[in-house]
């Protein structure tokens, strides 16, 4: 059985290479997608696609720190009443998922960039960084807390 893989949307991938290049403040592509796909959550940007690139094998991030876990966390997020969707069967659409808020945390990025008047990609990210430290926790949900209060999950 073929390894499972995630798409890199070609719209962004000059993006992708320039914060994941030699200069870029990652290491390497999958850790731009995990940080975008973050982000695209929080942002409630989830964009779809149809171009992509080369895609990246997904043991790339399950074999980062909680990169299995964020998986699991933007899917439990995105849908919330079917705790099935942590199931085996369902993994190609958590990582449809994964892909789609990654998506959209790369568009994001890409317009704080086009505003930024000359501000660079790690300064913006920085301050994306210090914008989700300092927020007050009563000005953003705690999705985990909705989920669970729900008392819907059938373990």
């Amino acid at each position: 059985m073929a390894e499972e893989r995630f798409r890199r949307p070609a719209e962004h991938e000059e993006l992708l290479a320039a914060l994941a290049g030699k200069s870029g403040p990652f290491t390497a592509m999958y850790e731009v997608m995990m940080f975008a796909a973050a982000l695209g959550m929080r942002k409630g940007r989830r964009e779809s696609f149809e171009k992509h690139e080369e895609p990246i094998n997904l043991s790339r991030v399950e074999n980062r720190s909680y990169g299995d876990v964020l998986l699991d966390l933007l899917a439990a997020a995105e849908i919330p009443d079917d705790p099935k969707i942590l199931g085996d069967d369902r993994l190609k659409e958590r990582i449809r998922i994964f892909e789609e808020y990654a998506n959209g945390g790369l568009s994001y990025i890409r317009g704080e960039l086009n505003a930024g008047g000359g501000r660079d990609v790690t300064g913006i990210l920085n301050s994306l960084v210090m914008e989700a430290l300092t927020e007050s926790p009563d000005e953003q949900p705690d999705v985990t807390t909705e989920i669970l209060a729900t008392g819907d999950l059938d373990w």
